[in-house]
């Protein structure tokens, strides 16, 4: 009988590469050193108060839920880990536990889904004390049809393996009653959210939005932990030693950021001649964009796109390239660029996974591509 992992890599290849990577350990404690240097700027009072006024309303709800699956992820460089970005609702955690068990390591991967079940247990204990968690939907739009359709699966099966009713569901399928949500008639006591709508704003979130603004449901993660983290304008901040200063940010954290962060400038047309100078040292991309949608490498523009560029609203980073690893497809060896995804909750790496392609961006769609386990060398 096949295993769950080998009937998820039969269905969907390009999820998964065969190989491993491993990094130095000292690699993999930088990206720890980093990403707990970055939570405890973005957690200042002065930070976050900035961060929510500049937000839409929705965001300033007031919740005491974290939101699950924070992505940090990081290129790897011989000046140690690069952060790109941070994500929200980071996805593919769950199924890099399976990828952890389908090479050897299922000790490790039995903790990983333990830790993983805690967390949405905390985000429920967080604001509803000792209720009991009764059921849970994982909501994203078509969900049959999002590429990582079969980790909703695997969580459903999951949280009803461990006594928690469970369901995947579009916006749509849910019914407002009042301040509740019903599902099948049932009501809805969490929300795992995989909406890339991070504010709710389309209308047929409207009642998933109204509900969660009424407290009338938990949700994971929610608007305000976007604003606070993956608006990518943070970087800015975090990769300027003014910014840095005028938060009161102590000189270690300083220097741990500024060596993590690539520098990050808002794109302004009247330094049009010099970005464009310059522009092979640059990545540009939106500061709400995520899965790099809309997102250029300064060295790949046109002057049509970079004319776009101007009139929106864009970042430029400076460029930290992906590091290279040599692997093997169909017995033959293929160099790929990773970047190196840190699941984190409540400010702690909960797993490390690396995503292998070639080409620009990460695509999942390189042959001998996809999520791969990291291990330490």
């Amino acid at each position: 009988m096949k295993t769950t992992f080998e009937r998820l890599a039969a269905r969907q290849p390009q999820l998964f590469s065969a190989a491993d990577i491993r990094v130095p350990a000292a690699q993999l404690q930088a990206m720890a050193e980093r990403v707990g240097a970055i939570e405890s700027v973005l957690a200042l009072p002065a930070f976050r108060a900035e961060a929510l006024a500049g937000a839409p309303e929705i965001a300033r709800v007031p919740t005491a839920a974290r939101g699950v699956f924070m992505g940090y992820d990081f290129h790897l460089t011989v000046d140690g880990p690069k952060l790109i970005e941070i994500n929200t609702n980071a996805g593919g955690g769950l199924l890099n536990v399976y990828l952890l068990a389908a090479h050897g390591r299922a000790d490790d991967g039995a903790r990983v889904i333990a830790e993983l079940l805690a967390m949405f247990r905390e985000e429920w204990r967080l604001v509803r004390g000792d209720a009991p968690l009764r059921k849970i939907v994982i909501v994203d739009r078509e969900p049959a049809g999002q590429f990582l359709a079969p980790e909703f699966e695997l969580f459903r099966d999951l949280f009803a393996a461990n006594g928690i009713a469970a369901a995947i569901a579009d916006p749509a399928d849910l019914q407002r009653a009042g301040d509740r949500l019903l599902h099948d008639g049932q009501p809805v006591d969490l929300i795992y959210n995989r909406l890339t709508d991070f504010y709710l704003d389309a209308a047929v979130d409207r009642d998933i939005r109204e509900v969660f603004a009424a407290g009338g449901v938990v949700l994971t993660p929610h608007p305000a932990a976007h604003a606070t983290h993956a608006d990518k304008r943070h970087l800015t901040t975090l990769s300027d030693p003014q910014k840095l200063a005028d938060l009161a940010v102590d000189r270690n954290t300083q220097q741990i950021l500024l060596a993590a962060v690539p520098r990050t400038v808002a794109v302004d047309p009247a330094d049009a001649e010099n970005l464009w100078a310059g522009r092979k040292h640059w990545f540009f991309k939106p500061p709400a964009g995520f899965g790099s949608r809309a997102a250029y490498r300064g060295d790949k523009l046109t002057r049509r796109v970079f004319d776009e560029i101007l009139a929106g609203d864009y970042l430029a980073q400076e460029i930290a390239p992906p590091s290279e690893h040599e692997i093997l497809v169909a017995g033959q060896p293929q160099t790929m660029k990773a970047d190196f995804r840190c699941y984190v909750y409540d400010g702690r790496i909960q797993l490390v996974a690396a995503r292998l392609y070639q080409g620009q961006t990460t695509n999942f769609r390189t042959p001998g591509g996809g999520f791969a386990p990291v291990f330490a060398a």
